[in-house]
This record gives structure tokens, sequence and C-alpha cells, in this order.
């Protein structure tokens, strides 16, 4: 009976002990364990645009003419506890082709933001920031219908924004305010032709009249290809749906140095109304307005005696952008 007994009891403890190894192995199953959330949120986003007008024996006449252009949107964002990294990259390329002129350039640009923030508690909407701005372009900008002389070039001009400050960020309404009155802003002009002629605001080449012919000029020294500046930025973002399907977006960006005249304010301003057709067709209206004060515009200038085209600068003026498109876009992860 005893023996009975002893032998009982090692069977259920022979099963128990395999019951519970198979649930411990169940519960630890590498493929049924939920992932952690991830700390970063993604933004991918591909759009062209395009426009087209053709005319056949119109009476009314007209310029056949098809327009392109590419835009990419890609955003990285990290947050985890009361620090936030959003970094933000934004490409475009347009062209324009119509009949009997060359393909023209319509937009270009390359820019990259980043800003981290770091808050005291989890319910402020105020952060201490840095923030790195950079911004540029792919290829070589004229003034059209001039191709032999290019006005603009990739790194020149490009602009760096380095600084802190405190930024005012609110998620549910879709807006952030940034103040800093610590910014250092750099200008490259990375081409010796641009810079010897002091486009964008470096100090242009010095040049002295040749003494056997005082129809040449002599290079003394040539123009420096950056300018530092120190001074205050101030920038916002809102983005808000004014209607069902009709979003409203707005950037501006104030800058101001502080020993080249103060109080003369730099100004980029980028406003656009997206109505959302569907999740891959959306038509766009958008301004943009850049006053800079060391952004001289040119304009072409012919010697009457040999006949060359030159270009001299023609004082900073405001820039004004209007696009309106309709095309597709694409987000993916």
């Amino acid at each position: 009976m005893k023996l009975l007994r002893s032998t009982l009891l090692l069977l259920l403890f022979l099963c128990t002990s395999k019951n519970f190894a198979q649930l411990i192995q169940t519960t630890l199953d590498p493929n049924q364990i939920p992932k952690p959330p991830s700390n970063w949120t993604k933004k991918n986003q591909l759009g062209f645009d395009i426009s087209e007008i053709a005319f056949v024996n119109w009476s009314p006449g007209g310029t056949s003419s098809i327009s392109g252009l590419f835009k990419g949107e890609f955003g990285r964002t990290f947050v985890k506890g009361n620090h936030k990294w959003v970094n933000e990259l934004i490409v475009k390329y347009g062209l324009n082709k119509q009949d009997g002129t060359e393909l023209r350039k319509t937009d270009d640009a390359v820019l990259l933001n980043s800003t981290y923030g770091f808050r005291k508690d989890t319910v402020s909407n105020w952060y201490y920031s840095a923030k790195f701005n950079f911004n540029t372009q792919f290829t070589n900008g004229y003034n059209y219908p001039n191709r032999d002389i290019a006005i603009s070039k990739p790194f020149a001009p490009a602009y760096i924004f380095l600084g802190a400050g405190a930024e005012n960020s609110n998620k549910k309404k879709n807006r952030t305010f940034y103040f800093s009155p610590i910014t250092l802003k750099t200008t490259l002009v990375l081409d010796q032709y641009l810079a010897n002629q002091g486009s964008f605001g470096v100090k242009k080449a010095v040049y002295m009249t040749d003494p056997l012919d005082p129809n040449n000029q002599i290079l003394v020294e040539e123009g420096q290809k950056v300018k530092a500046e120190f001074g205050i930025l101030f920038t916002a973002y809102m983005k808000s749906e004014i209607f069902k399907n009709v979003f409203y977006e707005n950037r501006l960006s104030l800058y101001t140095d502080y020993l080249n005249r103060f109080g003369n304010v730099d100004v980029d301003y980028d406003t656009r109304l997206d109505l959302v057709v569907n999740a891959y067709v959306k038509a766009n209206i958008g301004v943009h307005l850049v006053y800079d004060d060391d952004i001289k515009t040119k304009k072409d200038v012919v010697d009457p005696t040999t006949g060359s085209t030159t270009q001299v600068n023609d004082g900073p003026r405001a820039q004004l952008r209007q696009v309106l498109g309709v095309g597709l876009v694409y987000a993916f992860q």
C-alpha cells in the first residue's frame, strides 16, 4: 500500500512538471511576446503634380506647355518621457516645357530641419530647444532666357541656422512656435564666380585697374565663400482643417542680425491650401514669399559696343512664387 502511494505521487509530479514546463515554454515563446511600442514615429510621402495645355489649330492662339513638380516629405520623430527630437526633410523639383523654348526649372529646394526639445513635465507645452536648419538646391538656376550665366548653384547659396531657445508645441492643435535669441546663421556660396560678385551677401572680390590697360580689371582679392551672422530667429508652423478635407498649412521664419543692421528682418513665409480628393489625389494652392536684403536680383546688361551680355545686381526685391497644382500623393511606412 505504501509502495502504491509513492508510485502515484511520482506520476503526479512528473505530469505536473511536464505541463508546467510546456506553460513556461509557451509563455516565453519570442513569436508570441508583443513588441514594446516604439518611441519613433515616421512620415514618408511622395507627390507628383502635373499640368498640361495643348493647342491644335486653335484660332485665338496659344502656346502648348507641360509642367511637372516632384515633391517629397519625410519625417522622423522621437518622443520619450520629457524628450522630443523632430526631424524633417523636404525636397522639391519642378520643370516646365513650352513650344519653342528650352526646358526650364520652376522649383528647386532641399530643406532639412532638426529640433531637440526637453520639458520639465509631460503636461507643459514649453520646451528648452535646440534647432538646426539647412537648405539649398539641386541644380543651377538661371535668369531666363539667359542660360549662359548661372545666378545660383547647388550650395551657392546654402543656408545653415543653428541656435537654442524656447519652443511651444501643441500636438492637438498642430502648431509650433520657436524663439531663439542666440542663432548663428551661415551663408555658403561655394562657387567662386558668384562669390566674387558678392552674391547672397558674402563679401565680394576686390579689383584694381590694370595700369597698362585702363579697361582691364586685375583681381586683388577673391570673394569670400562664407558669411556668418549672429542674431534672433523666430519660426512658426500651423496646420488646420478649415473645412472637411481642406487643410491650411503655414510656415513662417523671421531672422534679424544683431550686428548688421539690427531690425532689418529676413522673411520667409510659405502658405499652402491642400484639397484632398482621396488618399491618392490632392489639389494644392500655394504662395511662397521671401525677402532677404542680402539677396540681390539680377538683370542683364548688353554692351552696345561688343554686344556681350553681363549680369549686374539690381538691389533686393521681395520674391514671390505662386503654385497651383493637382497631382498624386503616395504615403508609405
